[in-house]
């Protein structure tokens, strides 16, 4: 698309939403209405806002990302914007915005109309209709704004009005639209990793030259980089808070970029990524600060990039999404054994380990989830076509009962992050040489028919590739 001028862009673009559109409209049915809002402003403290963003079912259909926003959709097919009305002294403060005006020829739409007319609008919209769709319990109060309209037009059944008769979570439809990328979500996707990994090789060269020069390097210091590597290439914002954390701080799992000291000899653990036009990416990768990994730090990182590429492996068409999980999981564990983290002679063979859960001391977490326009994107993990087969087994941890249910079935363009680590604390028992090493590799992963395209792997994995990449 790089020949064409922005209006083909933006028209190609709209034939992408008018055809989600479209295929929403054919699966509510011809009686069918959805009604999808964008999400609310926050305020962030008392005169000042959040930084807003859209609402991410509603941007899937129409690319639109001002607040105050609505879309309805017709089973007719017809669609319907409201939005907020031109207004020359808000434009001044707030920004420019689109108006239901210019809206239709601009999104591609039916119809628009100012948001400050959704109340005398929609009961007429939905007269006639046999279901009403919208997202249960994602927007906190909207179940009531839809009860009022429906008392509306109740109120007028003596006049002809005909009121639906059902209410259907849209959730579920719109999860499995989302759920299989097609081509213009992989190439933003793919360009937000490309984004996300090189700020992280700007991260990584920065720690290591600034302690060869003597300075102090702190967490934040290596976020900054982050943050300006992303903006500096059109990213509009992180896809989530990042996390940068520097030696013993890598074995919190959600640790925050704080004031840590970055210190020679220890690694540093950096889970960060940019959103790029609606779409996260989500990478992380492990490294030593000063460039050079240690005996025992590369021990445990080959150990984790070895379960990551057993992962990567059982990742492809026809798999089940917990395939991924299972292979890293079999590697992390024979690995604990043979490095000593687990005993053997305490926790037995390599099955007794899987089925007791004992790497859980030091892997604690699953090995991927779905990404897209979220970082944890929506989608059931479970196959919808047996979601009657239910076993039951006693969780060998807490005793408790777990249901399980046959794990989803992967299919051609679905998206996934693949990413295991290990955490080792220090506890009786485990060699303290591995205390305080904590290490996570995570790639984003484009599930095709042979296997899956890895879209972030322009930030080197291997232990030389890193250490290279770090002298330079």
């Amino acid at each position: 698309m790089s020949n064409l001028t922005h209006q083909e862009i933006a028209m190609n673009t709209n034939a992408i939403y008018a055809q989600r559109r479209a295929q929403l409209a054919q699966k509510i049915g011809a009686g069918g209405i959805a009604i999808i809002p964008t999400a609310a402003e926050q305020q962030r403290n008392r005169d000042s806002d959040f930084p807003y963003r859209h609402d991410s079912y509603f941007y899937y259909l129409t690319g639109f990302t001002e607040p105050k926003a609505w879309l309805v959709v017709t089973g007719d097919g017809r669609s319907t914007l409201f939005c907020q009305p031109k207004d020359t002294e808000r434009e001044i403060w707030d920004g420019y915005r689109l108006g239901p005006t210019a809206a239709p020829a601009q999104l591609g739409l039916e119809a628009a109309y100012s948001e400050t007319e959704l109340d005398a609008q929609l009961p007429g919209l939905i007269d006639g209709r046999d279901a009403v769709w919208f997202p249960f319990a994602t927007h906190k109060g909207l179940e009531t704004r839809i009860d009022g309209w429906l008392g509306a037009l109740r109120a007028r059944v003596r006049f002809g009005a005909l009121c639906p008769k059902t209410q259907h979570d849209l959730c579920g439809l719109l999860d499995e639209m989302r759920l299989v990328k097609d081509a213009h979500e992989q190439a933003t996707m793919l360009r937000a990793g490309q984004i996300s990994g090189a700020a992280h090789i700007r991260a990584m060269q920065l720690s290591a030259n600034m302690l060869r020069a003597g300075q102090e390097v702190r967490e934040y210091h290596l976020e900054a980089e982050l943050l300006h590597e992303f903006r500096r290439n059109g990213a509009q914002s992180p896809a989530y808070g990042s996390i940068v954390a520097a030696g013993a701080n890598a074995c919190v799992l959600h640790y925050r970029a704080d004031r840590g000291l970055v210190q020679s000899g220890e690694l540093v653990l950096i889970d960060a990524a940019c959103e790029l036009d609606g779409y996260a990416s989500d990478i992380t990768r492990t490294f030593p600060a000063n460039g050079v990994f240690t005996g025992p730090q590369r021990t445990l990182y080959e150990l984790v990039l070895a379960s990551q590429e057993a992962a990567i492996a059982a990742t492809k068409a026809g798999a089940r999404f917990t395939d991924p999980h299972d292979a890293a999981v079999k590697v992390l564990a024979q690995g604990m054994l043979d490095v000593g983290l687990l005993d053997k002679n305490k926790v037995g063979s390599l099955d007794d380990v899987i089925e007791k859960r004992a790497y859980f001391q030091f892997y604690m977490h699953r090995t991927g989830h779905w990404i897209g326009m979220d970082v944890h994107d929506c989608g059931d993990y479970t196959e919808p076509s047996e979601i009657g087969q239910v076993s039951t087994r006693q969780d060998a941890l807490t005793g408790g009962t777990i249901k399980d249910r046959p794990a989803r079935i992967l299919r051609a363009g679905m998206a996934l992050t693949i990413e295991p680590g290990i955490y080792v604390r220090p506890a009786d028992g485990v060699p303290e040489h591995f205390h305080h090493i904590g290490i996570r590799i995570e790639d984003d992963a484009i599930v095709t028919d042979n296997g899956c395209a890895l879209l972030t792997r322009s930030v080197p994995v291997g232990v030389s590739e890193i250490e290279a990449l770090m002298r330079s």
